[in-house]
């Protein structure tokens, strides 16, 4: 399993948004340039990050701001508005296994335990993490870079 690149690409379009805004125009063409990918991906991601209430963003080329703090955007935030879970649940279970097969027919009960535990603890580990922590080591690195 791999989580798409969607989630890093929106934290890299937040840490972005948090280090430029009040020093120029944070907009999808910036981004785009930043991040190295299209202004369209990141149009769809700044879209997703709004409709979750991280961000706000102004019409025409007015850029891309921060809705609250960095240190109350946690991770876990960022991943739901990107990466939304169907029926609230990360994996995914094949829908029709065999009920002639003794495999197929508990293979779900014997796993829905276990995945819902490690979808618990992701879930804690991404809660416990916020954009404040990302741009304070983003910026430590930065420092470092200019000696």
């Amino acid at each position: 399993m791999q989580i798409s690149s969607r989630f890093t690409v929106a934290l890299h379009v937040l840490a972005c948004i948090a280090t430029f805004s009040g020093q120029k125009k944070v907009t999808s063409v910036f981004l785009a340039e930043s991040v190295n990918t299209n202004a369209v991906i990141i149009r769809n991601i700044l879209l997703q990050l709004k409709a979750a209430g991280l961000i706000r963003v102004d019409r025409g080329t007015g850029g891309a701001y921060l809705k609250q703090p960095a240190d109350e955007i946690s991770l876990l935030d960022v991943y739901k508005a990107i990466e939304p879970l169907e029926n609230g649940k990360l994996f995914r279970i094949h829908e029709n296994p065999s009920k002639d097969c003794p495999v197929g027919r508990n293979i779900y009960e014997v796993l829905d335990g276990r995945l819902s535990a490690i979808q618990e603890v992701m879930e804690l580990k991404l809660r416990s993490m916020s954009l404040a922590d990302i741009l304070a080591d983003l910026n430590d690195r930065i420092e470092e870079q200019k000696d």
